[in-house]
């Protein structure tokens, strides 16, 4: 009777503890904060929170990562108390000074950031020293792609970046660029094997003026080109658990973000 209900009991814990994986496997709807570039810090938290966005990236004007550790601090503690936190900050600047580059590291250390987002030139030296602080600190960085003709602008020219530097230096992928770009989002998730860190939840559209040019067009999320179908299809099956950070590129949805964002959130919770 013992053995029966020992055993019970270490099978009804390994469910329970499967559950929590699965759980804890679940893409998470975040803001990249650049979509409510025109808000100041405060407006921002509101938004968070009418929203019920937890997980922020935020860029420059929100928070100074090279700026006063103080101001950093408080800004931490009025998120804190509201249940909100910078999952990370980015696009960070760097600089071939790998000091420089410390405060980066010393900003998420104080944070609680455990990925920078970055696109610094493909210099040899300049991620020699990142690399260094990445060891140092054990943060993530994660490289962001623009456009096709950027730095980084394909999956190929990030994958040779990465791929002999230390695991922890993956990818921010931007499926508005890569999709604009004309790369398929879930192959190129699947291609960076396991080394995607952060995802910007972006979609555009591609289409044609009358006078035959191409336009890429920022377009609401799930109405573009981008196969997110694809994409949380392999999200679910390697249980990636990062953040899909809503962002948009679009300078009329980016003075009212409201029905943009939204509309994403909705977006997530039907199809991941």
């Amino acid at each position: 009777m013992k053995l029966r209900l020992f055993l019970f009991t270490l099978t009804a814990t390994l469910l329970c503890c499967r559950a929590a994986v699965a759980a804890d496997a679940d893409p998470k709807a975040g803001l990249q904060t650049w979509t409510c570039r025109n808000m100041k810090f405060d407006e921002v938290v509101a938004f968070a929170e009418k929203h019920g966005l937890k997980h922020l990236q935020a860029i420059g004007s929100h928070i100074n990562p090279t700026g006063s550790l103080e101001e950093a601090k408080q800004k931490k503690a009025i998120l804190d108390a509201k249940g909100i936190h910078f999952y990370t900050f980015g696009v960070a600047g760097t600089s071939p000074d790998k000091e420089q580059n410390r405060k980066l590291f010393v900003f998420a250390k104080a944070m609680g950031i455990k990925v920078i987002i970055v696109e610094p030139k493909n210099d040899k030296a300049l991620w020699d020293g990142l690399e260094e602080l990445v060891k140092e600190y054990d943060i993530k960085l994660a490289i962001h792609n623009h456009g096709k003709e950027s730095v980084y602008g394909t999956p190929e020219k990030i994958w040779s970046v990465i791929k002999n530097r230390d695991k922890r230096i993956g990818v921010c992928m931007d499926v508005g660029h890569l999709t604009g770009a004309g790369f398929d989002a879930a192959k190129a998730f699947v291609e960076y094997q396991g080394r995607v860190y952060d995802i910007h939840l972006k979609d555009k559209k591609t289409e044609k003026t009358a006078d035959g040019k191409s336009v890429i067009l920022d377009v609401m999320v799930g109405t573009g080109d981008a196969n997110y179908k694809g994409l949380l299809a392999e999200l679910k099956k390697a249980k990636w658990d990062g953040v899909l950070a809503i962002e948009t590129d679009n300078g009329t949805f980016a003075k009212e973000p409201t029905a943009f964002v939204a509309g994403a959130i909705e977006f997530v919770k039907k199809n991941k």
